[in-house]
């Protein structure tokens, strides 16, 4: 896993390093609103998550975690971006980014360089996001980066809860970068 360069800013790969920083940006309920998670409770709780989440890989060697802290070239930390990549070429993607960032395009040019990452050096053609209905913000920014609604059987098939939506993009196999 590599760092990822966008406009305006850099894609650190995630570890336990940022969660001091990611604390203070992830700390706000306002950022939860339409997430089935809460805040963390403390940065050493947020720390240990980070951590586990270093291996990047699940436990059946199944599937990749790959996490990445955006760092705006002011230095802040945004948020992040991940995406479990599972066989077959599908991977599912998530951002979480602080209120204090939001309209500015970061999630979209985040998620967009993450995209870029996973089509020409994991193989990745079909993505899969859910987004709670009401999260009108979350569904624009997916359906920027042209992600469409699933079809009904495939929202089946993943057993989303009744809120959420579930959205798709197919990309082209891209050809593989040497670095």
């Amino acid at each position: 896993m590599r760092e990822l360069s966008a406009a305006g800013m850099t894609l650190e790969p995630q570890c336990a390093a940022h969660a001091d920083e990611m604390f203070g940006v992830l700390n706000d309920n306002a950022v939860y609103t339409f997430l089935d998670s809460a805040p963390p409770q403390s940065a050493a709780a947020l720390r240990e998550y980070f951590l586990r989440l270093e291996s990047r890989v699940s436990s059946d060697g199944r599937e990749l975690w790959l996490n990445w802290a955006i760092r705006l070239h002011t230095g802040e930390v945004a948020g992040f971006v991940q995406s479990t990549v599972c066989e077959g070429g599908l991977a599912w993607i998530a951002f979480v980014i602080g209120r204090d960032f939001w309209g500015r395009g970061v999630a979209h040019r985040a998620a967009r360089a993450m995209l870029d990452e996973l089509t020409a050096n994991e193989g990745v053609t079909h993505w899969l996001a859910s987004a709670d209905c009401r999260n009108q913000r979350s569904i624009a920014l997916l359906s920027r980066l042209g992600f469409v609604l699933a079809p009904q059987a495939l929202c089946s098939e993943h057993g989303l809860a009744q809120t959420d939506v579930l959205m798709t993009l197919h990309t082209p196999p891209a050809v593989q970068r040497a670095d």
